[in-house]
Order: structure tokens, then C-alpha cells, then sequence
């Protein structure tokens, strides 16, 4: 197919007259990556949003072999392989396409037969767009909501009933022999544990609107560094990737520090005790992401994005989609309210966090607002 027109089959009769086209310019106007493989990994034919993907032009690519342009073992030969004997149309989601060549690369695959020609095969690369990953975002978001309505009905109907099941216990401890006063004792600290957790829970139940400013997110970061490094993460190699030009954000510092604390402390915890263990603190500023909610006519306009990386060895799959959930947790001793909490408190400053976590690279990344004095004194959202 490298450099052969392909010409469209002739209408049916009695259907309208089509101009005559070449197939190469329909596929050239896909914003999709499209390659033409053959069964040793040959490429035959690359669009150009294959071209803009791959970094490379058409003649540099028909001189490679796909397993040049794809990390070694990648499934994307699998799925090849598995077309050129099946010969059905096979898919693949999530496939990570990263190298230090291209960067960051997550897309889902799909690879199907050419019926007329045996030995060529068509991969399209589905890239993860920037919007469907705060859709994801935005169910997280929905999770920390979730939890302030639980938080309200626990103290209602589970902390009044405790405090008078612990008053009877304390009154039959009074008159109780030596070994039913153990009994008692037993009460009153699981209902005392089970108050704790639910004072915990209390603060999704705040909702009073948060006192927000300008705040220096470097210098959030930096105090959480810093915090991190005196304790918890003192054995830990700290990388910052800073945009030194970055707006203040629209935000409250202290509960800020709280969320990119929880978050450093979290990623500590996941490394463990590796020699190589690291976190990376990152910044950046997105150009043009403006996000649609549901129910809503307003755009979200969430263009500072803070990142915290580390390099253990990732989050289960199973709980992947429940991450944010209250009691979701992998520790023995956790409560599982830590991320609710962040999740709480970054949809509180109108933003959205996400997490993309594989072996070795787990990044929970933050979208926040930008502050606009302007939009500030009119009592305007930002």
C-alpha cells in the first residue's frame, strides 16, 4: 500500500454518482494514528496524525520495523501476531507507548485484518485524551461528595446511640464483678475507637464555604518537602519539576499543605523502604482546558496542574476505580479516609484530581483554579 493509490469501488447502480477519490487522503484527514504493518513488523503506510504521534515523517518510518517505535515486549506485537493468525479485529486498552523518545504515551490499540491482503494488517492508536481523563476526574470528585452526606447520618445515627451504650456500660461497671468489669472496659474503648473514627469522618460534613486567596504553590510544596524530609521521607531522593511562571492559585495554604502532605505521605508509604525509592513534585501550566459539568452551565477553567510521582510499585487494579472512596485503603492499619479527604478538599477549591498508577510510576495529579483578583472582588467563581 506504501505509495499506491487506492481508488474507491464504483457505487452500486442506481445510487448517486460519487466523485472518485483516493482512499490515502480519507485516512490522511483522520486525526487518528493509522500504520499499515506487515507480519515481520514492516511499516507499509503511516498517516500523518501517525506521523505528528511517532514524532518522525513517512520516509522514516517505512524504514523502520514497529519494534523499533515500541517499547521491547510491548502487547502491541502480541496483538499483531494474534490478527496475522486469527485474522479478526483485536483490541487492547490502556497500553503504555511511553519511551524517553516520546514521552508519555498511554493509548488503546486496535489491529485489524486487510481481507484482500494477507500479510498487511491496520493498527490505530486511540490516544487517552487531557478531557477523558478529567471525566475520570470528575467521578472522583463525586466520590468526596458522596461521603458528606455518610458523614452526616454517622454522626447522627451512630455517635448519639454510642455515647448512650458507653453511659450503661460505665453504670454496670459500678456494681460489675472483676471479670465483667473486663467486659465493660471492652465497651467503652470500642465505642470510644468507633466515636474517633466518626469525629474523623465530621469534617466532610463542613460545609461552610473555605476562605481563599492567592497561594504561592511552590512554597505549598516546598513546606511539604521540607516536612517530609525531617520525618516520614528522610530516606527518600526528592525531584522537583517546577514551572517557575506559574500563577498563584485560588486556594486556602493550610488545606493545601494538607492535601500535598497526604499525598508525599502516601507515596513514602508506597516506596517503602526501597534504596532507590524517589517523589517527584511537579508543576505545569495547561493551555485551553475547559471542562463541561454535568448539570451545570458554567466551564470548569483548570489550567494548574501539580503532580506527585513515585516509583512503587503501583496501586492494586482492583481498587484503582474506588481509590477515592471512603474505607477504600490497602494499609492493615488504615482508615481509607485520607484520599476522601483530598478528594473532599480539592473539589471544595472547584478543582479535580485523578490518579494513573502502573509498576514503578504511580502519579496523583491535581487540577486547580487560577487566581483572578478581578473575578475575586466581584464575588465571581474563578
Amino acid at each position: 500500500m506504501r505509495n499506491a493509490e487506492r481508488r474507491a469501488k464504483a457505487p452500486p447502480a442506481g445510487a448517486a454518482d460519487l466523485p472518485d477519490f483516493d482512499t490515502s487522503q480519507v485516512l490522511g484527514a483522520l486525526p487518528t494514528p493509522i500504520l499499515v504493518v506487515g507480519d515481520e513488523g514492516e511499516i507499509f503506510y503511516a498517516n500523518p496524525a501517525a506521523e505528528q504521534f511517532f514524532d518522525s515523517g513517512a520516509a522514516f518510518l517505512y524504514r523502520q520495523n514497529l519494534r523499533d517505535l515500541v517499547p521491547f515486549g510491548s502487547p502491541v506485537l502480541q496483538l499483531i501476531a494474534q490478527v496475522f493468525r486469527e485474522r479478526y479485529t483485536v483490541s487492547e486498552y490502556d497500553v503504555d507507548l511511553g519511551s524517553p523518545r516520546l514521552g508519555e504515551r498511554l493509548v488503546d490499540v486496535q489491529v485489524s485484518p486487510v481481507p484482500e491482503q494477507p500479510n498487511r494488517a491496520v493498527v490505530r492508536f486511540d490516544e487517552r485524551t487531557v478531557a477523558a481523563k478529567i471525566d475520570r476526574a470528575l467521578t472522583y470528585r463525586g466520590a468526596a461528595r458522596s461521603v458528606v452526606g455518610m458523614a452526616a447520618i454517622l454522626a447522627h445515627e451512630v455517635k448519639n446511640p454510642l455515647s448512650g451504650i458507653r453511659g450503661a456500660a460505665q453504670l454496670l461497671e459500678l456494681n460489675a464483678s472483676q471479670s465483667d468489669r473486663e467486659l465493660t472496659r471492652l465497651i467503652c474503648d470500642e465505642t470510644d475507637r468507633i466515636c474517633g473514627l466518626v469525629d474523623r469522618m465530621e469534617i466532610f460534613s463542613d460545609k461552610r464555604p473555605i476562605n481563599r486567596g492567592p497561594v504561592n504553590i511552590h512554597r505549598v510544596l516546598e513546606h511539604v518537602r521540607k516536612v517530609a524530609q525531617a520525618g516520614f521521607a528522610k530516606h527518600l531522593r526528592f525531584i522537583e519539576k517546577y514551572d517557575p511562571s506559574l500563577p498563584p492559585v485560588f486556594g486556602n495554604r493550610d488545606q493545601l499543605v494538607q492535601v500535598f502532605l497526604n499525598l508525599v505521605k502516601n507515596a513514602a508509604e508506597a516506596v517503602g523502604d526501597d534504596p532507590a525509592g524517589e517523589i517527584v513534585l511537579t508543576t505545569a501550566y495547561r493551555h485551553g482546558v475547559r471542562l463541561a459539568v454535568r448539570g451545570s452551565r458554567d466551564r470548569l477553567h483548570l489550567p494548574l496542574e501539580v503532580s506527585v510521582q513515585d516509583n512503587g510499585p503501583g496501586v492494586p487494579e482492583d481498587i484503582r476505580s474506588y481509590l477515592f472512596d471512603p474505607f477504600v485503603t490497602t494499609k492493615a492499619s488504615g482508615s481509607g479516609l485520607g484520599l476522601a479527604l483530598v478528594a473532599k478538599i480539592i473539589g471544595d477549591h472547584g478543582g479535580v484530581i485523578e490518579c494513573d498508577s502502573r509498576p514503578r510510576r504511580t502519579v496523583f495529579s491535581a487540577r486547580l483554579p487560577v487566581h483572578n483578583p478581578t473575578a475575586e472582588d466581584s464575588g465571581e467563581s474563578v
